[in-house]
């Protein structure tokens, strides 16, 4: 054994890994492969921002069970009730205080959604509700009535998203949230580490973590031999290759899909038979195994297989360059310009081999005639391209990204990512707006066959993107922590989920 500690020292002094600083026996600390750029509760939807402050530090209404089968459980809200005409009645959970000592109340959620949705600050949050108009009616102290137009039928599901902060928080990005979770953030060196301290006042049970510090680093092997030598906790993320070889590693569906969203406003892309070439040049399993773990599915969907109206009947594309180089040719005799240079836009640590995965498909697709350039950038950065307004002096391109829907229904992606008024849309196309609409304000079996019909027609008739994966993710465990991943690890990591051996 010390052999093997004094083997794992000596490689994490080659790849520059500090040793930890002593720690208690409550205190972990967790390895993230990507750098957080902001502490702001809007932005918790964000996988490398939720992962820290999400229900650790800002707690939402309502809660999806994610780890059993009690579906949307009580948060801040102890129960709900259809009103009507589009009205939710929300009854709230009683002697909840903020960090600062502040009560929380109804005026703290209409300020929380007011502020997330105001034009002054970028959140995240409102993407998930674009197509319906939001209105409050604080009935008293403890009670607030939320009403959508349209009316919307999963809106207490959609309350899993919003973050609460005081009345008082101004409508710009904070540094130092304030919140109802049980944790504080009380160390935040940029670049180095982040480390949030247990409250004593938290309303809920009190979580056994103590202290929860957060460092980064880029590559897979140096976060998995932290966790083997001691040095740290928990490595949310690692690859295969370090995920199937030590006692304590977890394999798990992370409801997270692979694709390139395609800009239909200019050529080349906006011709139909240059992105059905661009989907018939990738060997999508040839990375199965390889690039990418065993157990990572071709996707013909944006969500994963577990979401509401699942269309079966969907086929994956094949592979086959010789027809891409066909559709190609047929293009260029209509006078398309398919020599037009394009560009790969990935971003960086995304998830393990990301960037060699944007190698092979620029190899893919040059192979059959595409002219690609690839350019990776950093988290920060990449949100500018990836959502609107796009820089206008962009070429034409395949802005490869993971999406995350955990929360089994598509109105969590669908306006967002494909409707025209759509922040990361890069098309616009009147029988998908037309079909988003009618899904989100549909219920039951209509709700259903709606979204069915929605992602056939996205996959087979317009072609509107390129999907690439349903992913797998990988995390290592140290084995004196009791934790186990779920669906929803890359977006969110529950520091009460944690516990000790």
């Amino acid at each position: 054994m010390l052999r093997k500690l004094l083997l794992v020292g000596t490689a994490l002094a080659a790849t520059g890994v500090q040793p930890a600083l002593a720690q208690s026996d409550t205190a972990v600390t967790i390895v993230l492969n990507e750098e957080v750029d902001l502490m702001e509760p809007c932005m918790a939807t964000r996988s490398n921002i939720g992962r820290v402050i999400m229900q650790n530090i800002s707690e939402t209404l309502t809660e999806l069970d994610v780890r059993g089968d009690a579906g949307l459980m009580p948060r801040l809200a102890e129960s709900w009730e259809d009103m009507g005409d589009g009205t939710w009645r929300f009854h709230l959970r009683e002697g909840v205080t903020f960090s600062d000592g502040s009560a929380f109340d109804a005026a703290d959620v209409q300020h929380s959604f007011e502020r997330a949705f105001s034009d002054q600050i970028s959140c995240e949050t409102p993407r998930y509700f674009a197509g319906m108009e939001l209105s409050f009616n604080v009935v008293d102290d403890h009670t607030i009535d939320i009403t959508s137009d349209p009316a919307q039928p999963i809106l207490p599901l959609l309350m899993t998203l919003v973050t609460m902060v005081p009345s008082e928080t101004p409508v710009e990005f904070v540094r130092e949230p304030v919140g109802t979770g049980p944790y504080v953030l009380s160390e935040w060196n940029v670049g180095q580490n982040i480390t949030l301290t247990r409250r004593d006042d938290y309303w809920g049970e009190a979580p056994e973590v103590t202290e929860a510090t957060y460092v980064v680093r880029s590559e897979s092997a140096v976060r998995a031999a932290m966790v083997e030598a001691g040095e740290a906790d928990i490595a949310p993320t690692v690859s295969e290759i370090e995920g199937r070889t030590a006692d304590k590693n977890f394999a798990y569906p992370n409801s997270e899909t692979l694709y390139l969203r395609l800009d239909h406003s200019m050529e080349p892309l906006s011709d139909i038979r240059v992105r059905e070439a661009l989907n018939l040049a990738i060997d999508r399993e040839a990375f199965v195994g390889t690039l990418l773990p065993q157990g990572t599915e071709p996707a013909v969907a944006m969500v994963p297989p577990t979401t509401l109206g699942w269309n079966d009947e969907i086929e994956v594309w094949d592979y086959n360059p010789d027809r891409a180089r066909e559709l190609l040719e047929e293009a260029r005799a209509d006078g398309v310009d398919v020599d037009q240079q394009i560009q790969i836009v990935g971003r960086t640590n995304n998830y393990p081999n990301a960037t060699e995965v944007y190698e092979a498909i620029q190899a893919m697709l040059t192979d059959v005639g595409f002219n690609v350039d690839l350019q990776m950038y950093e988290v920060a950065e990449f949100e500018n391209i990836y959502s609107k307004p796009f820089p206008e002096d962009r070429l034409p391109q395949l802005v490869g990204a993971m999406h995350d829907n955990s929360r089994g229904d598509p109105v969590f992606s669908m306006f967002f990512k494909y409707h025209t008024d759509g922040t990361q849309s890069g098309l616009s196309d009147p029988r998908i707006d037309s079909l988003i609409e009618e899904a989100t304000a549909a219920s039951g079996e209509e709700r259903e066959a709606l979204w069915s019909e929605l992602f056939a027609y996205i996959h087979d008739e317009a072609i509107v993107d390129v999907l690439l994966f349903h992913m797998v993710g990988f995390a290592r465990v140290d084995e004196g922590i009791e934790w186990t991943p779920t669906i929803a690890t890359n977006s969110q990591l529950q520091l009460s989920e944690i516990s000790f051996n």
